[in-house]
Order: structure tokens, then C-alpha cells, then sequence
């Protein structure tokens, strides 16, 4: 899929709304949450837009494998070691806000279950 010209992270990943990218790569980009629900809270999106988790997992092979490959760089990176939650929200009933896929990466203290 290409680029939607409307799409908030599509446009982080050409470049037109900075961010606080923390690790880029050919499939992924992944920058830090504007508005964080833990000390680490970083969101990974594939570089080309599908609308969520499922539309990604049918149309690619690999491109979920993407996000959490560059999610575990991420986590290491930021000395993550004790563990680290992550989370895909899919579609507006399961939380998400913004309909470009993303993987949320949430660590840096213990994760309660339920999250809140």
C-alpha cells in the first residue's frame, strides 16, 4: 500500500512532521509516544500504511514480524531487560485512534493486568 495523504503517521515516516525517532528502518520506523503511559513508550509502524494490525497480517508476509523485530532493538536499546509489553489496539472498539497499524512498546516499571 502507499502513503495516505491525510494520515498522521504516514506523515512521520516521509518526513513531513518531525518526531522522536528511535530506530528506522527499510520496513519500519519507531519514535517515542506524544502522550506516554509508561517511562519507556515507544510506537513502531511499518513505513507503508495499512489501516491495522489485521489488514497487515492479511496483505504482507512478514510485516507484523517487522514491527516486533524493531520493537525487541527498541526495548534492548533502552535497557529493557526485566520486560516490556506490547500491544497492538485494532480498530476504534479495541482503542485505536490512529488508523495507520502501530505496535505500542510500553516498559521502563511493571505492567499491571488489567493496564491502567
Amino acid at each position: 500500500m502507499t502513503a495516505v495523504s491525510d494520515c498522521l503517521f504516514c506523515k512521520i515516516v516521509a518526513e513531513e512532521i518531525p518526531a522522536d525517532v528511535v530506530a528506522a528502518d527499510e520496513h519500519t520506523v519507531a519514535f517515542r509516544d506524544i502522550s506516554p503511559q509508561a517511562p519507556t513508550h515507544v510506537l513502531v509502524i511499518p513505513r507503508e500504511h495499512h489501516v491495522d494490525a489485521a489488514s497487515l497480517a492479511s496483505s504482507t508476509d512478514g510485516g507484523v514480524d517487522a514491527l516486533v523485530r524493531t520493537a525487541k532493538r527498541v526495548a534492548e536499546a533502552e535497557g529493557l531487560g526485566n520486560g516490556y509489553r506490547l500491544v497492538f489496539n485494532t480498530g476504534q472498539d479495541g482503542g485505536q485512534t490512529v488508523f495507520h497499524v502501530h505496535l505500542h512498546l510500553l516498559g521502563g516499571r511493571p505492567m499491571a493486568w488489567p493496564p491502567g
